[in-house]
């Protein structure tokens, strides 16, 4: 677990309701090969751990009510788990995959089989390694198709492609990992990002690592942008085109119209394009958003929109992306974020709250008399580091195994401060400790 990553697991003691399954619904089964394979950008070769030898892995196709069953084989030197970020996992909660947190890790050499089914839900979510940094290339688009005869809530598109936006190491990830914990500070910034597992032009090496989408004059475009960067805040824009967006996370939102986009590691966002230029090339960019003083990967990666018909000799046009600190964009845009609330897709917030719970997500420093300054920067929530355990917790859960974890979690924090200041005031330590909160059954939090 790197220094940037803190988590608090929330732990549902209880059985969550069985939603009914479409009478459509369908079984998907796919295979998941662990596989370390070479891999070459930015000039250098080096070898990854991948999915079926695929940087990006392979896409997930699916339709709401579906079940799915992977079988993961790992034929790497590290232990592996997937998680299918942003599946809800209704009563699949063993099949969501952080290592030692729901289930424990495919050791090299072994198969675990993951059953779940896709309820209530459609849009666009990923998977990825969940243990150490091996999502940085072990990762891929989810596509969860609406049901049967069940059509969009926006103009149904022409044709459609997902866009994982990434990160690439030189060196090898674990070890930029390591040395980072090591020596106390934050790990070594990614020496480019990626658009579908490519940098583009700007980077050494561009021939065959340049992504192109071909696009038809008039036609309508549904992207679906998942960032998969470790740490990364990224904009992304398309060149003198603007871009709808129609949902967030697997959410259908109210459509509204932006020359660019903020999306936050682990998140997805789905566009719809028209292709109403002058046809032409057109430079598809994401770079970082980053507004306090840590280092980020500020490098822009590309891929190319390009016109049917225009000679590929002809010279992309570049965006205009925000500036790499521009919080009041990042704000805008956020702001325009609205649920669809529509008769089909309603807006249930519920009235009445059970318990309210306030989590800040902050950095500390603790002291670490092997670091390079005798300290360590360390991620937290409520000022607390979450420790791995040895056992899973929901196997120590199920078996009722005493001392693998406490139900002790803070609801706020156990010191105020100024939690929006600049700089903050607190600087202060952090407790480690593998700490949950109880949830009761069916209240609302």
């Amino acid at each position: 677990m790197g220094c940037f990553h803190a988590s608090i697991v929330i732990v549902l003691l209880g059985f969550l309701m069985l939603l009914s399954v479409p009478t459509e619904a369908a079984t998907k089964k796919y295979q998941f090969d662990v596989v370390v394979s070479n891999v070459s950008r930015l000039c250098h070769a080096k070898p990854v751990v991948t999915v079926n030898g695929r940087f990006p892995g392979p896409t997930i196709y699916a339709r709401e009510g579906d079940r799915l069953i992977v079988n993961v084989t790992n034929y790497s030197q590290y232990n592996m788990t997937i998680h299918w970020h942003g599946v809800k996992q209704l009563r699949n909660g063993w099949a969501d995959g952080p290592a030692y947190v729901t289930q424990c890790p495919i050791r090299s050499g072994g198969s675990y089989t993951y059953h779940f089914n896709v309820t209530g839900q459609r849009g666009t979510l990923w998977w990825h390694a969940h243990i150490l940094w091996l999502r940085a290339t072990v990762h891929g688009a989810i596509v969860i198709m609406p049901e049967q005869r069940v059509p969009y809530p926006f103009p149904q598109p022409y044709r459609e492609t997902e866009l994982i936006l990434g990160e690439w190491w030189n060196a090898d990830v674990e070890e930029v990992e390591q040395q980072g914990n090591l020596l106390g500070l934050p790990p070594n910034t990614s020496d480019a990002h990626t658009i579908n597992g490519k940098p583009g032009p700007l980077f050494p090496c561009p021939e065959k690592h340049t992504y192109a989408l071909e696009v038809e004059s008039g036609k309508t475009y549904l992207l679906r942008i998942i960032n998969a960067a470790l740490n990364d805040d990224l904009f992304f824009a398309i060149a003198g085109h603007s871009m709808t967006v129609v949902e967030i996370d697997a959410a259908y939102c109210k459509p509204f119209n932006t020359s660019a986009l903020v999306i936050a590691p682990g998140q997805t966002t789905n566009v719809l394009v028209r292709a109403d230029q002058a046809p032409g090339r057109y430079f598809m960019a994401t770079r970082s958003f980053m507004d306090i003083p840590i280092p980020v990967d500020n490098k822009t990666a590309t891929a190319i929109l390009q016109y049917r018909g225009v000679p590929t000799t002809v010279v992309p046009v570049m965006p205009q992306l925000p500036a790499p600190n521009d919080t009041s964009f990042v704000a805008s845009f956020r702001d325009q974020l609205r649920s669809l609330n529509s008769p089909r897709y309603p807006a249930s917030v519920p009235l009445d709250v059970d318990r309210r719970l306030f989590y800040t997500i902050g950095l500390g420093v603790n002291p670490c008399p092997t670091c390079l300054n005798g300290t360590r920067l360390t991620a937290s929530l409520n000022n607390i580091t979450f420790v791995l355990p040895q056992v899973a917790l929901l196997q120590a859960h199920y078996y009722d195994m005493k001392g693998v974890f406490r139900l002790d979690f803070p609801d706020k924090p156990p010191a105020s401060f100024n939690y929006t200041g600049a700089p903050l005031t607190a600087n202060l330590g952090t407790s480690l400790g593998t700490r949950l909160s109880r949830i009761a059954f069916n209240s609302t939090v």
